[in-house]
């Protein structure tokens, strides 16, 4: 891996793939990071941030969230980012086109709570951007019945 333009890994420490949660809810957004977070736990965790809501806390989505998320988790090896449902969706894919998120910035078409948790498991193994991406993929075909 090598370092982007991000935060960058502390010296000596491989760069990991910063996992982005963007949902119409805030609260959503971050159980969502906490329970990934917590699933992942037993070694060095992959940076996560919750971009849910708006930017006066209402339901929807904000694109100044997830941009400043996205910069938040980059660490200069790409940003996974998981969106729940619809404008969500369209935010990341715009602001994508827009050239707006780190550079190595993805969308990953993954189920959200399964995804993510699979996305910062993989990540804080230090898996690159497009197994973080697969392992978060994977997770449609996990059955629960």
């Amino acid at each position: 891996m090598t370092a982007g333009r991000g935060a960058g890994a502390a010296a000596g420490q491989p760069a990991l793939v910063g996992v982005v949660l963007v949902s119409h809810s805030a609260p959503v957004a971050e159980s969502v990071a906490e329970l990934a977070r917590g699933l992942a736990a037993g070694g060095p965790v992959a940076p996560v941030a919750a971009a849910g809501g708006t930017s006066a806390g209402g339901l929807g989505t904000s694109a100044e969230l997830v941009v400043a998320a996205a910069r938040e988790v980059d660490r200069g090896a790409g940003v996974a980012l998981l969106a729940d449902l619809g404008s969500s969706v369209l935010t990341v894919k715009a602001l994508l086109l827009e050239d707006e998120l780190p550079p190595g910035s993805r969308l990953v078409d993954a189920p959200f709570v399964e995804g993510a948790v699979a996305a910062v498991v993989a990540s804080s193994a230090g898996a690159p951007l497009e197994q973080v991406a697969e392992a978060a993929a994977e997770a449609y075909a996990y059955r629960k019945a």
